[in-house]
């Protein structure tokens, strides 16, 4: 099994090596399919898993989300991001318990 600081390691050196292709798993099977297509890291999207439960962006709770975003960290072995939306709170505070949350679930990177 790959550890998160391998996968944060991995994540770095694609940044410092230039471009790269990171696509949008809105589910487990998407991110299994997208690892084996050989993809080097994956990004979660808030949209397309919002509307996969039949809600519009924006209208999932952050324990949803960090559940979701944990379900696609332990489903590859490669490096998980994620869409934060707008880390679920108004506060410096509640984006910084956001970000702590997504990394205690896995994640390597996100984005608010």
């Amino acid at each position: 099994m790959t550890s998160q600081l391998d996968k944060a390691e991995q994540f770095r050196a694609l940044h410092q090596s230039g471009c790269f292709v990171i696509p949008n798993p809105w589910d487990v099977g998407s991110a299994k399919l997208m690892a084996n297509m050989g993809f080097k890291a994956l990004a979660s999207t808030s949209s397309a898993f919002a509307r996969s439960t039949g809600v519009d962006d924006y209208e999932l709770s952050r324990e949803l989300v960090i559940n979701h975003v944990g379900k696609l960290c332990k489903a590859t072995a490669i490096p998980v991001s994620a869409d934060l939306e707008s880390g679920f709170g108004d506060t410096p505070e509640d984006c910084a318990k956001t970000i702590l949350l997504g990394a205690e679930a896995g994640l390597v990177g996100g984005s608010i």
